[in-house]
């Protein structure tokens, strides 16, 4: 792989994922100065060993491992004898936040799906509601309905979407 592909590659990677290893992080280091600080130096560290990893594998995997090495290699730096967690309950820990971040994927992905099978007027009503953030009577007022109707059919589109969400999340953990 020549240098600009390598580049645009990794920082279409880094992009994708970036959020994601930020929570990591930030949920297994106190301090925001401390996580941004490891945060970098996991980012430039992919960087540097970015030929080592092998694309079409589990690029969020990957860094949230050199995250984790690098955490603990702050931790062993800092040099204090009050740590919160032992390095046996950090594993623990860590490993807890990446299956809660992938079933939080799952769930997205599925909730996207559903949202994507609503009628075109349930889809606007969630628009509104939830990306636009109005309030029900500035949906009301916009839709030319009752803030109480528009009440009841968002409760109505809200349980359906959960029930559909739900669906596939079962359909999916038994495939």
């Amino acid at each position: 792989m020549n240098s600009p592909d390598r580049t645009t590659v990794f920082l279409e990677l880094l992009t994708q994922h970036e959020r994601a290893l930020s929570l990591y992080v930030h949920s297994l280091v106190p301090g925001d100065a401390a996580a941004e600080d490891i945060l970098q130096q996991t980012k430039m560290i992919l960087w540097k060993h970015f030929d080592d990893f092998e694309l079409g594998t589990h690029f969020l995997a990957w860094a949230r491992k050199t995250a984790f090495h690098q955490i603990l290699t702050h931790r062993r730096q800092k040099k204090r004898g009050h740590l919160p967690l032992d390095e046996v309950a950090l594993e623990s820990l860590a490993a807890a936040v990446s299956e809660l971040s992938a079933d939080i994927s799952e769930r997205r992905e599925a909730l996207r799906s559903c949202l994507g099978r609503l009628p075109i007027e349930h889809r606007q009503l969630i628009q509104l509601r939830y990306f636009d953030d109005l309030e029900i009577d500035q949906v009301a007022e916009r839709l030319k309905r009752t803030p109480a109707a528009v009440y009841r059919a968002l409760s109505r589109v809200r349980m359906t979407l959960m029930e559909c969400v739900q669906r596939q999340l079962m359909a999916a953990s038994h495939s």
